[in-house]
């Protein structure tokens, strides 16, 4: 006796292929697409997001902006929008846009590293320090404790102060601000998820610290994990601008948001246009990831789901 018609053996073994790849294109697209139809402000950020890294991406391995952005006398000095150069000049004759492309590629760098290298040190961290107890315990949380009682631009600026200004050293002042604040958050979390009945039985038939941590205990996590992330990239990308404003992070020559917001506010007087692409550049990115890591909270957090 035939157990499935034609029909129902092609509908089982599509069935199949779908499980036995459940990351190809077409399943990342349908995730995609139910994720907007659940939170349309959350993708339009993730989109926007997308856009930026792309454009930095292609501006500094492509070649795509109209001009070098370290190229003096494109255009006569301060030419405002229009015309061929879109966004106009600064007082060098350097093409704006150009520069601001540019700027995208060193803003999301710098964000990017930081916060996954920041992000992840401090999950780690924390859920072994959560899981250890005791003396270990208490160590790790009163260097935490010592680090966040610093507020983080002035965090920032004595270490940039001591290592010299550079991208490199900007991402490693931004480390050291965004560790403490995961390694708290996580640890907050690891310390329930450490005492529930599958982390005890796991425990209970001899499996190493290593093995819980990594298989028991980070996977449940890493939805906050993914939240923190996505927060923390907006702020990351304000504090980079922020120690480029105050002239002590990347460089002056280096084309950054920051730099351009600096360099406009000598002329504001007279040209009061030339800060306002890199602020909207700034806030366009920042809000894109807030809509996003909200929306990501919603999604992954099982005790906003109303189940």
């Amino acid at each position: 006796m035939q157990v499935f018609g034609n029909q129902n053996t092609a509908e089982v073994e599509l069935t199949v292929r779908q499980e036995a790849n459940p990351w190809g294109a077409g399943s990342i697209l349908s995730g995609f697409w139910s994720f907007a139809r659940r939170k349309p402000m959350g993708a339009t950020g993730a989109i926007v997001l997308f856009a930026v890294i792309a454009i930095g991406l292609l501006t500094r391995y492509a070649g795509i902006a109209p001009n070098d952005p370290d190229e003096v006398g494109v255009g006569a000095k301060f030419l405002g929008p229009g015309g061929n150069l879109f966004l106009g000049t600064d007082q060098l004759g350097r093409d704006t846009l150009s520069r601001l492309m540019f700027g995208a590629w060193i803003s999301m760098k710098v964000g990017l590293v930081s916060v996954l290298i920041g992000i992840t040190a401090g999950t780690l961290i924390g859920i072994s320090s959560a899981y250890a107890g005791g003396i270990a315990d208490l160590l790790v949380q009163r260097v935490v404790d010592a680090l966040m009682g610093f507020p983080p631009i002035i965090l920032a600026l004595g270490l940039m102060a001591a290592l010299g200004a550079s991208d490199r050293n900007v991402i490693i002042a931004l480390i050291a601000i965004l560790l403490p604040g995961a390694t708290r958050v996580v640890r907050s979390q690891a310390l329930s998820i450490k005492e529930l009945d599958y982390v005890l039985a796991a425990r209970a038939i001899g499996g190493t610290s290593t093995r819980i941590v990594l298989r028991h205990m980070l996977p449940n996590v890493m939805a906050t994990y993914i939240v923190l992330i996505t927060i923390s990239l907006g702020f990351a990308i304000v504090v980079e601008a922020a120690l480029s404003f105050l002239g002590v992070g990347i460089p002056p020559d280096v084309a950054t948001w920051g730099g351009m917001i600096q360099l406009g506010r000598k002329f504001i007087d007279t040209q009061a246009w030339l800060p306002i692409p890199p602020l909207i550049a700034i806030g366009v990115v920042v809000f894109s990831v807030n809509f996003l890591g909200d929306a990501l909270r919603d999604v992954l957090d099982p005790r906003l789901r109303g189940r």
